[in-house]
């Protein structure tokens, strides 16, 4: 792996991670609030299943594929579930479902990690998948930039939800670049 590649994994894994750390900190001081807690627990499930998908080593000895397949499984089971409240849980389904997916691929690479696939073009669900979060991350910008700039709602609360926003770019983003590196 060069220099260039293993400090941009690392760069991928702080920045997945950083984010999982402050949806962990969310589900911390949300309580026992259902919404805002089970949605930030995902999220912060996504992050730090994203960052050790992100490692550049290929430490552990194989574990990573039964475990974090087993782990966004389950964590897409529960975005099943948790759709009975509403579409809005359709991104947490696709995030783990894509972990699932990105998961079973480096397991079939000869290498370790993401990104070691044996693939002869890019097949369709990576397409998919790639249009898909492209999508968000632009649209997830754009509306952090015009919520920024219109001040944000109430003082304190507005740089809290900016925030939000911004680890839920930050984390798409990360998705974004590990499927570009498929």
């Amino acid at each position: 792996m060069s220099l260039s590649s293993s400090v941009s994994a690392w760069l991928l894994v702080l920045l997945c991670a950083g984010s999982g750390a402050y949806c962990l900190g969310r589900v911390r001081r949300s309580g026992s609030g259902p919404r805002g807690g089970s949605a930030a627990g995902g999220e912060a499930l996504m992050g730090f299943g994203m960052a050790v998908m992100a490692l550049p080593l290929g430490i552990g000895g194989g574990w990573q594929v039964p475990v974090l397949s087993a782990v966004f499984c389950a964590a897409a089971l529960h975005s099943v579930w948790l759709l009975r409240d509403g579409a809005h849980h359709t991104h947490h389904l696709v995030g783990s479902l894509t972990m699932v997916y990105m998961a079973l691929a480096a397991g079939s690479g000869p290498g370790h990690g993401h990104g070691h696939a044996p693939t002869a073009g890019l097949p369709l669900l990576t397409g998919l998948l790639l249009v898909y979060y492209a999508v968000y991350v632009v649209f997830g910008g754009a509306r952090l930039v015009t919520v920024g700039a219109g001040g944000g709602a109430g003082g304190g609360r507005g740089g809290s939800a900016e925030l939000l926003r911004a680890c839920r770019l930050a984390m798409g983003t990360g998705m974004l670049a590990m499927l570009l590196a498929m």
